[in-house]
């Protein structure tokens, strides 16, 4: 009988530790904070409209929406769990409400893994569209992010941008870019910057963000700002917030004439790449923010 106890015990013992070391690697909260946090969904929580984990599948989590329309779309390992792989293809969504209205503002973070579209320095390339909050029959949406190949410096270079398309009070349309360019060009005066971005092929964090009280838009590449300085400042510095053209809803891969089937542009394609991660915030990020979420991301958290 004593002999029973003792086994009994140590098997008692055994699933004890097994149970807490479990409890242990997968319990951020035990893991010291970076930034203040101790994973990436805390991070600007309450201003945080969209979410896309995208492990096994397209669903929006906030909102549990699916996408609509699927096309060449398979799931691989992500930066955190899977991530969706996109053989010229994307995930189309109905409107999702939260995305319908905005503070003025607005942020959209992701992890995208690209390859250069362009084979050499002077052939053509196409775009590797990211996320399209769209506009209904035009190309690019109220918010749009992006990488191209234009200014190729070597093959691992890609260029990001990030596109916004604000309604007027009177319905016109108001217009602009945040871009990093690749490579300092004869024309810059020092109020231009460059970033060569070598991220092609690689996972990379990428954050495009809209500042609406400073008419201001900028890029962020693994925590580092890469917007060409001279290009962030829109409406002379001056308010700006960002209005949506309703109706509005995402694509993940693609632009919205490409998503509906009357794209005729060469550089218009949908997307040949990885995406994980796709959050979109009802605010500018902070470069803490950015960096937070960076570090949190990379770390599984």
């Amino acid at each position: 009988m004593k002999t029973n106890k003792i086994f009994i015990s140590a098997i008692a013992l055994t699933f004890g530790l097994a149970a807490l070391n479990s409890c242990s690697s997968d319990d951020s909260s035990s893991l010291p904070p970076i930034g203040g946090y101790n994973n990436a969904d805390e991070v600007a929580a309450t201003s945080l409209k969209a979410y896309w984990p995208l492990n096994g599948n397209g669903k929006e989590s906030i909102s549990n929406t699916s996408p609509t329309s699927t096309v060449a779309t398979t799931y691989v390992e992500g930066i955190k769990g899977q991530a969706a792989s996109f053989n010229t293809g994307f995930m189309a969504y109905p409107a999702i409400t939260a995305l319908n209205t905005t503070s003025g503002s607005a942020s959209i973070s992701c992890w995208a893994k690209i390859s250069n579209t362009k084979l050499v320095a002077g052939g053509p390339s196409n775009i590797s569209p990211i996320f399209s909050l769209t506009r209904t029959g035009e190309t690019f949406g109220n918010l749009n992010l992006l990488a191209e190949t234009h200014g190729l410096v070597t093959s691992d270079s890609i260029q990001m941008k990030g596109v916004f398309r604000i309604k007027n009070a009177d319905g016109s349309e108001f217009g602009g870019d945040a871009v990093n360019m690749l490579k300092q060009e004869p024309w810059m005066d020092a109020t231009h910057t460059w970033a060569a971005n070598k991220i092609g092929g690689q996972w990379a964090h990428i954050v495009y963000i809209f500042d609406g009280p400073t008419g201001t838009n900028k890029l962020y590449v693994n925590g580092v700002k890469i917007s060409n300085s001279a290009w962030e400042v829109r409406n002379g510095g001056a308010a700006k917030p960002l209005n949506h053209f309703l109706p509005t809803r995402p694509v993940i891969g693609a632009l919205e004439t490409v998503a509906n089937g009357t794209n005729t542009d060469a550089w218009n394609a949908a997307l040949k790449g990885q995406v994980d991660e796709l959050r979109v915030y009802d605010k500018a990020l902070t470069p803490s923010e950015i960096g937070a979420l960076y570090e949190l991301e990379l770390a599984g958290r």
